[in-house]
C-alpha cells in the first residue's frame, strides 16, 4: 500500500465554486475513483492561502495515475474543474489536477512508527 499526498493551488476568488462543486462530487466519478483503486481519499484546503492538500491510499498509483488519464468520466470531470487552478497548463494543452499536482514527500507516519518500534 502506497500513500500519496500533492499540493493544488486554487484561485483564490474561486475557492467558493471549488467547494461547491465537490458538495457532491459528481457519482459517476467517485466510482471512477474507486475502480482506479484509490481509497481513504480526502482533499482538505489552506483558505488563507488558496492551498489544496489531498491525499489517498493505493496499491499502484501508477496504475491509478493510467487508469484516471483514460477514463472519459475523469477526463469530463477534470476539463470542468480547469478553471479553478492557477498552477496547471490550461486544459486545452493537457492541464489536469489529477495528472499534474504538486507531489509531497511523506516525512512522518505514526503508524509507521508505532509498528516499528514494537517488539515483536
Amino acid at each position: 500500500m502506497t500513500r500519496v499526498a500533492f499540493r493544488l493551488t486554487v484561485r483564490p476568488d474561486m475557492i467558493d465554486a471549488y467547494i461547491a462543486r465537490h458538495s457532491p462530487v459528481w457519482p459517476e466519478m467517485l466510482a471512477e475513483i474507486a475502480a482506479s483503486g484509490r481509497r481513504n481519499y480526502s482533499i482538505f484546503l489552506d483558505r488563507e492561502n488558496a492551498t489544496l492538500f489531498g491525499s489517498y491510499e493505493t496499491d499502484d498509483d501508477e496504475a491509478s495515475r493510467a487508469y484516471l488519464a483514460s477514463s472519459d468520466v475523469a477526463t469530463r470531470w477534470e476539463a470542468s474543474m480547469a478553471e479553478f487552478f492557477t498552477d496547471l497548463p490550461p486544459a486545452n494543452e493537457g492541464g489536469r489536477a489529477d495528472q499534474a499536482a504538486t507531489a509531497l514527500v511523506e516525512v512522518f507516519n505514526l503508524h509507521d512508527q508505532l509498528t516499528e518500534s514494537t517488539p515483536s
